[in-house]
């Protein structure tokens, strides 16, 4: 609970909230939000703050505005529209209003944004001729290393909060710069064990989402494993080509296997499942293995004990193909 309370309080809301109702959500000049099945309606001051501020309010050109887009201005709505009234004389530029503040006061955008320490700004904001700029987000951002920030335990299955999963047992993390990082889930590696290799695809290939994406193989089984979403590999993990059983110490973390971009980000993870479906999921699918098991070796413990690591190995009468048409969908 104390976790949940922490992070309730750094979602990129004012420091100003109070308990509401269903009925509050738009009628005033505060902002509904719904956490957990209770609306909490925020109110912006001058003290607000944000973990995740957009460049046009840290340029002074918006009241309040939190990123909701990953800090992919490239795909943002808010970011074309702010441009558009620029283009029209309407206002400034969040550069040209950046380039108002004497030398030493012009921030870098990616500490204006949070994303990295205070660093000045060397080219007067002209992004495109910036090689940090490049470097930050083409190599620093997406290689940085990523870590749940809450983990869920079904039954002896980890399950991470903000990440999106497939019913194929893969999972999906958009990052920032509105990168896809991809996976399979800690299911799977409990249930097949750990991998001799795994055929990863090279980078530029365009996977389809619910569509083949790579291959698992144990000894003389192999396994097709569905993409979660849809797009174009950027990078591909190449830890996990010579040693896929980093995946089975850490699935979602150095486990990872690949990067994505895709042209509408939010779309492509609304058909996968977020914090609350994918606990009941994992609950379902636990139930289902449970009952495999029984039908091969007999009834379960009644003590409320935890399933094994690499179940396959130590039950090979489950079946490899049984087990990955059940729960990998192949």
């Amino acid at each position: 609970m104390t976790t949940k309370e922490n992070k309730k309080s750094h979602v990129g809301f004012g420091s100003t909230y109070r308990k509401g109702a269903h009925r509050d959500l738009g009628q005033g000049q505060e902002i509904g939000a719904v956490f957990g099945g209770q609306v909490w309606m925020v109110r912006p001051d001058q003290q607000a703050k944000t973990d995740n501020p957009c460049i046009w309010m840290q340029a002074g050109l918006a009241r309040f505005k939190n990123c909701n887009n990953y800090y992919d201005c490239n795909t943002c709505k808010y970011d074309h529209g702010m441009l558009r009234k620029a283009a029209e004389g309407k206002q400034l530029t969040w550069q040209d209003s950046l380039r108002m503040r004497p030398s030493m006061h012009r921030v870098c955008r990616h500490s204006l944004t949070n994303r990295i320490e205070n660093r000045i700004c060397a080219y007067n904001y002209e992004c495109g001729h910036c090689d940090f700029d490049q470097y930050f987000e083409d190599v620093l951002s997406p290689n940085t290393r990523s870590v749940p920030f809450e983990v869920h335990q079904v039954k002896g299955f980890a399950v991470p909060v903000d990440y999106h999963f497939h019913n194929g047992h893969t999972w999906a993390r958009i990052e920032s710069g509105g990168y896809i990082r991809i996976g399979i889930d800690d299911f799977t590696q409990k249930v097949f064990g750990k991998a001799d290799a795994l055929d990863l695809p090279l980078m530029g290939k365009e996977l389809d989402p619910d569509r083949v994406g790579w291959g698992m193989r144990r000894k003389d089984n192999l396994a097709d494993v569905l993409s979660p979403v849809g797009g174009v590999i950027t990078d591909v993990n190449q830890k996990m080509r010579e040693n896929p059983q980093i995946a089975n110490e850490d699935p979602y973390g150095d486990g990872w296997l690949f990067l994505i971009r895709t042209g509408d980000i939010k779309k492509s993870v609304k058909a996968l499942m977020s914090e609350g479906t994918s606990i009941n999921w994992m609950n379902e699918e636990v139930g289902q293995l449970e009952q495999m098991i029984e039908e091969v070796a007999g009834p379960l413990a009644a003590d409320g004990g935890l399933l094994q690591t690499d179940i396959y190995g130590n039950l090979p009468e489950l079946g490899w193909q049984n087990l990955t048409k059940r729960f990998l969908k192949t």
